[in-house]
């Protein structure tokens, strides 16, 4: 599938890429944010969440909590941050199984393991002098097809 790549120089750019995607997000959704720390993935998602919900939205990092939930008027949103999950398996009592019906959006996928459902939009965010380089990469669904929606709305193309 295409990969939409494009360079972000700021904050505020990948903040804006977080508002241009959220009017893509619907129940059932899955966006896998990959990328090192301070790479921008809670930036990202910030900008979706206060999009989705209201520029005054408190949006903290669930680096500690591991799980934030938000009532959009797409459906609930679920935003996890993985880092310091131990096993797969702990994400039970975390409220995972929950998330089918809501828009779930996670940093650090991989430490869901096979639990990270195959049709999803994977987010990749690579820090570059001056900004961050960001992919949005469809896997199954129908991300390509809303993705163009969006191409000339994603900051610095």
């Amino acid at each position: 599938m295409p990969v939409l790549t494009t360079f972000l120089p700021d904050e505020a750019a990948t903040m804006a890429a977080g508002a241009a995607l959220a009017p893509l997000l619907r129940r059932g959704d899955v966006v896998a944010l990959h990328g090192d720390l301070g790479a921008g993935k809670t930036t990202l998602v910030r900008g979706i969440i206060q999009t989705l919900c209201g520029a005054g939205t408190e949006t903290p990092s669930p680096t500690f909590t591991l799980v934030q939930t938000y009532d959009t008027p797409a459906g609930l949103l679920w935003h996890y941050d993985l880092y310091r999950l131990d096993d797969p398996t702990d994400l039970e009592e975390l409220g995972w199984d929950e998330t089918a019906d809501g828009i779930l959006l996670t940093e650090w996928p991989d430490k869901a393991g096979s639990r990270l459902p195959s049709a999803r939009l994977d987010v990749i965010l690579s820090p570059e002098e001056n900004g961050r380089i960001i992919r949005l990469q469809p896997q199954g669904s129908d991300w390509e097809t809303r993705l163009e929606l969006i191409r000339d709305q994603i900051p610095g193309r």
